[in-house]
């Protein structure tokens, strides 16, 4: 049984906890502040900044007032703030509670 498990061995699955925290970015994107997990990939938060700073640019190009962006998952909710220059990032887990909780509000 030993040889086997040495010859099969299983690889380590790719999930991530769902994070809970905020960064803060520059205008370029680059990160200033986080109070995320260092276990949360530094990849995910840039390419996150990456694509919340694009957004914030394009708008302002088009000229349509945004100063917040809102995402909700069914398992995360992402809140982007723009800060002048920069912006700050919220990644808030949903918990099943939470969305029950929702739906029996919105019910008359």
């Amino acid at each position: 049984m030993g040889i086997l498990s040495r010859l099969f061995k299983t690889a380590e699955p790719g999930l991530v906890h769902l994070p809970s925290g905020s960064f803060t970015v520059d205008k370029e994107g680059a990160t200033i502040t986080s109070t995320l997990p260092q276990s949360f990939p530094s990849g995910h938060r840039d390419a996150i900044s990456q694509q919340v700073m694009a957004s914030f640019r394009a708008a302002r190009r088009a000229h349509m007032p945004l100063n917040e962006i809102v995402i909700q998952y069914s398992a995360l909710k992402l809140l982007a703030r723009e800060l002048g220059e920069g912006a700050i990032v919220f990644l808030m887990p949903q918990s099943l509670n939470q969305q029950s909780a929702v739906k029996i509000k919105k019910s008359p």
